[in-house]
Order: C-alpha cells, then sequence, then structure tokens
C-alpha cells in the first residue's frame, strides 16, 4: 500500500509543477494583454474615444464563450473571467483619460 501511496505522491507533485507552469504562462500572457491594451488606453485617451466600447465586448464575450465550448472550458467561466478583465482595462482607460484631459 506504501508503494501505490508514493507512486501517488509522485504524480500529484508532477500535475502541481505543470500547474504551476500553467500559472506562470498565464501571468505572462495577461501582462502581455495588458501592455496592449494600455497602449490602446492612451490612444483613445488620445483622441478623445470612449474607454470601453460595448459593440467590441459583446462580440468577445460571444466568440470567447465559442472557444471555450471547443476547449471543453465552461462559456460561463470564460465570460465571468473575460468580463473581470474587461472591467480592470476599461478602469486603466479611464484613468488614462483622466490623466490627459
Amino acid at each position: 500500500m506504501s508503494e501505490i501511496k508514493d507512486q501517488a505522491t509522485e504524480e500529484l507533485l508532477e500535475l502541481r509543477t505543470s500547474i504551476d507552469n500553467m500559472d506562470a504562462a498565464l501571468i505572462h500572457v495577461l501582462a502581455e494583454r495588458f501592455r496592449l491594451t494600455k497602449k490602446v488606453g492612451k490612444l483613445k485617451a488620445e483622441h478623445d474615444l470612449p474607454p470601453s466600447d460595448k459593440a467590441r465586448e459583446q462580440s468577445q464575450v460571444e466568440r470567447l464563450r465559442h472557444l471555450a465550448s471547443q476547449a471543453d472550458l465552461d462559456p460561463e467561466f470564460a465570460e465571468k473571467l473575460f468580463s473581470f478583465i474587461v472591467k480592470e482595462v476599461i478602469r486603466h482607460h479611464e484613468q488614462f483619460r483622466e490623466n490627459t484631459v
């Protein structure tokens, strides 16, 4: 029984290492995404464009829900995650707008 437990412990450590690597990749991808959206925010502020674009956001929600379904990820979760990210992006865009005025 101890050998089976040792194998399970080893497999658990391997899985956790993979999860840690995925978490690191997610952080780097999010950081790059925010670098890009900050450029968008600056551009919008410079040209007096609104911080949010509801039509684009809705189209992105639909696209990401579809991608999530294809990837066997809960579309509701994908939409919630996207909404959380968009709120932060809009907050940044509003800050750029305030600093430009």
